[in-house]
């Protein structure tokens, strides 16, 4: 597995598809999701990102893992396949929550360059629950298994919306460094929730704690870039991205402009 994808200074948009049919807040056809999903992801091509991340981050409430029904994976499958074709940049894929080896099956399928983890390692409390074990072993044979070890697993560490009191002896670089030693592909750095901002601290620590690629989270904005940049790879950028901040509202195009110039003064 190479890092290459990560390996300077990139911005990484973005793409929260529509509630999916069969969801609580699904009221919209597959046509419909996956029009918007593409002319957003077509936005942040043209507004100077490097790579993309398609999330279904308005399924919420989620269900975990093997508890989501096919329709997610068959919904995110056609959504990620259209957006391959709309785009030339690189792009990944979440499906909340964890749904680790669905959102690997469908970045296999559909010509996707990562994935975005939780979980991968160590046990923790999130606002879906309990999520009481590991996905590393499971989820890198089962990338093996399906012939999809072009796709890198980026592993959320102390990720936002969740209590780490089951681990709180540990430190953020013990939690780095197994994520390392259980064949992370990159880290993920965030604040404590959706549009909070990341301590430059902990991206320091990060750095300083393994040779993986690093990448940001949650909170970016444009003046955080440029001290964000000092440590870390990669910056994934949604709620700053919105009209008004608010990662539940539309791309705002004069939001997308103003990161990636900031981006450009950085590098």
């Amino acid at each position: 597995m190479t890092h290459s994808l990560f390996a300077r200074r990139s911005l990484v948009g973005m793409v929260h598809v529509g509630a999916l049919p069969g969801t609580p807040r699904g009221c919209e056809d597959l046509d419909s999701i996956t029009t918007r999903a593409c002319d957003e992801a077509r936005l942040l091509e043209d507004a100077g990102f490097d790579a993309v991340i398609i999330e279904n981050m308005h399924d919420r409430p989620y269900l975990h893992g093997d508890k989501m029904g096919p329709e997610v994976v068959a919904g995110m499958t056609l959504i990620s396949a259209k957006v391959a074709e709309a785009i030339d940049i690189p792009f990944g894929v979440q499906i909340l929550s964890g749904g680790n080896r669905h959102a690997l099956a469908v970045a296999h399928a559909a010509g996707g360059r990562f994935i975005r983890c939780e979980n991968f390692v160590f046990s923790h409390v999130a606002d879906e629950g309990l999520l009481p074990e590991a996905e590393a072993g499971a989820l890198l044979r089962y990338r093996r298994h399906i012939g999809a070890e072009h796709v890198a697993i980026c592993c959320d560490v102390k990720k936002k919306h969740a209590s780490h009191a089951i681990t709180a002896d540990l430190s953020l670089a013990d939690c780095i460094e197994a994520a390392e030693f259980f064949g992370a592909d990159a880290v993920i750095i965030t604040g404590t929730a959706t549009g909070k901002p990341t301590s430059v601290d902990d991206v320091a620590t990060a750095r300083r704690s393994t040779r993986l690629p690093v990448m940001v989270g949650s909170g970016v904005t444009p003046e955080t870039v440029a001290p964000l940049f000092e440590h870390a790879d990669a910056l994934v950028v949604g709620s700053y991205l919105k009209r008004d901040g608010l990662w539940s509202n539309a791309l705002d195009p004069h939001r997308c402009e103003a990161i990636v110039n900031a981006a450009a003064a950085a590098r």
